[in-house]
């Protein structure tokens, strides 16, 4: 009688497993396919706006010939190729890159309130962006806005640096990663802060433009080199979601009794996730909700098994940060709110929505 009901339940335990895949499954394909169908609507959309036929056409029109883009004027082609698409692609890179942070980090420390901007390294590339706009190097004719995306970049990856030291000197563990990383936020937000006392009203002015986070202006190499690490950066992180299953599950001891090492592991996954990080915030600014945020929404839709979190995390932040351009470029035409405050918006009531409708169910 024991081996029979064993065996019911063996059964009823991989019949739920395999409709829990089948929904995952679904619930990737129809991120994946909204994702896709909103890139199209943001392309498209705007204050000089395309039929779907002109859209394809003009994104197209280097490959199709002159008799087919005669509808189409020169302008039209030149302002979605080079402004709409470039700034659409850079919000799905920015959204993606750091919700995938935001779920390694939290992944690694167990602590559903990191991500890459409590940690310091946001507001260490705030500072070294508000440090490049007060010595001037960002108004150099041609190297200014590079010198401005190499200052935050370094900035952010000192920090990085610190914390990783920081916790090193008592052991690396979770702990410490997230105390160090509070204390840098701080130090970080007061030396931004002193830059912003003694700046011109017109540093001051582009400073806090900077800090609101913005994809205005985004040029292909831009998104060419923040695409090339997040690209990077995804397989190297992938690899690791047994790793982070396992200090999710347990801690250091399980990820330890597995078979990990632990401190080889926490250190990979976070220079991985300071890299993606530092690369896109240095080109769009401080955007510092998504890596909180977007990895609790794909926790609540589709579990925290890795191996399907990261790739729906991914869309969930590329999903909110496109949303929030769409919403900031839109809605207020021709005034441009910033993704960085649009996306709290956004992002805050459907958070909210999700966590207690999910406990509402856990107490059902």
């Amino acid at each position: 009688m024991s081996r029979s009901a064993a065996m019911l339940s063996r059964d009823a335990l991989k019949a739920a497993l395999r409709q829990h895949q089948r929904r995952s499954l679904w619930l990737l394909l129809l991120a994946a396919t909204l994702l896709l169908l909103l890139v199209y609507a943001s392309t498209a959309s705007g204050v000089t706006s395309l039929t779907p036929g002109q859209s394809w056409r003009a994104l197209l029109a280097p490959l199709l010939p002159a008799a087919w883009l005669t509808d189409i004027g020169p302008l039209q082609i030149a302002v979605l190729q080079q402004l709409r698409l470039p700034r659409t692609l850079m919000a799905v890179i920015a959204g993606a890159g750091l919700a995938l942070a935001g779920v390694a980090m939290q992944g690694i420390t167990r602590n559903p309130l990191v991500s890459p901007y409590t940690v310091g390294i946001s507001p260490a590339a705030a500072f070294g962006a508000s440090l490049a706009i007060l010595s001037g190097a960002s108004a150099l004719p041609l190297s200014g806005p590079w010198l401005t995306v190499a200052a935050a970049f370094l900035s952010a990856v000192i920090c990085a640096a610190l914390v990783l030291a920081f916790s090193a000197l008592r052991g690396v563990s979770a702990t410490m990663l997230v105390l160090g990383g509070v204390g840098l936020t701080y130090l970080f937000g007061a030396l931004t802060a002193s830059v912003q006392f003694i700046a011109t009203e017109q540093q001051l002015s582009a400073i806090i433009q900077w800090t609101f986070g913005s994809l205005n202006g985004s040029t292909w190499n831009e998104v060419s080199i923040a695409g090339l690490i997040l690209l990077a950066g995804i397989p190297v992180l992938y690899a690791h979601a047994w790793a982070l299953n396992a200090f999710a599950a347990g801690g250091d001891e399980v990820a330890t009794s597995l078979g990990f090492h632990v401190g080889r592991v926490r250190a990979v996954v976070t220079i991985v996730a300071v890299m993606i990080t530092a690369a896109i915030v240095s080109f769009t600014g401080v955007i510092g909700f998504v890596g909180l945020v977007a990895p609790h929404i794909a926790r609540l839709l589709i579990g925290g098994d890795h191996r399907r979190l990261l790739p729906f995390a991914a869309l969930t932040g590329a999903l909110l940060v496109l949303l929030a351009d769409m919403a900031g470029r839109l809605l207020f035409a021709p005034v441009i709110i910033p993704v960085g405050i649009v996306v709290a918006y956004l992002g805050v009531p459907l958070f909210l929505h999700l966590l207690l409708s999910s406990r509402h169910r856990g107490g059902a």
